[in-house]
């Protein structure tokens, strides 16, 4: 039963994380828009991160293309972890480090749910190359 669920409940937790953060994205939050001005990417870091974030949401729901959710996911929040350790701090803005400990939570779920799925991704990079 838990190798039924477990995989399952990880993808919709990264999923239902990153959805979540597309509202303030796309609505220019303040929050969010003062992140990016801080990297140096407002307006379109924050616009192409929501949709790269809103791309890897829906391809995680579905068990055939969750690897490439989870791979995609990794890579995001890959740069969010980055840019909270050089640049952000894990605190922004009296967050008490909410955002950075849901960045470290998708990144486990991704990386495990890539680890699950790793054979799905070497059959694939099989047929293309």
């Amino acid at each position: 039963m838990i190798r039924t669920y477990f995989p399952l409940v990880l993808r919709l937790v990264a999923a239902a994380i990153l959805a979540q953060t597309l509202f303030f994205k796309f609505s220019g939050a303040e929050e969010s828009v003062w992140i990016f001005q801080q990297l140096g990417a407002e307006p379109w870091g924050r616009l192409g991160s929501g949709i790269a974030e809103l791309v890897c949401a829906v391809l995680l729901l579905f068990p055939r293309t969750a690897w490439m959710g989870a791979l995609g996911g990794l890579g995001v929040m890959g740069g969010a972890l980055v840019s909270h350790l050089f640049i952000l701090g894990v605190e922004v803005k009296g967050d008490g480090g909410l955002l950075f400990f849901l960045a470290v939570v998708v990144f486990i779920c991704c990386a495990v749910t890539l680890w699950l799925r790793r054979g799905e991704m070497r059959a694939f990079l099989a047929r293309v190359f």
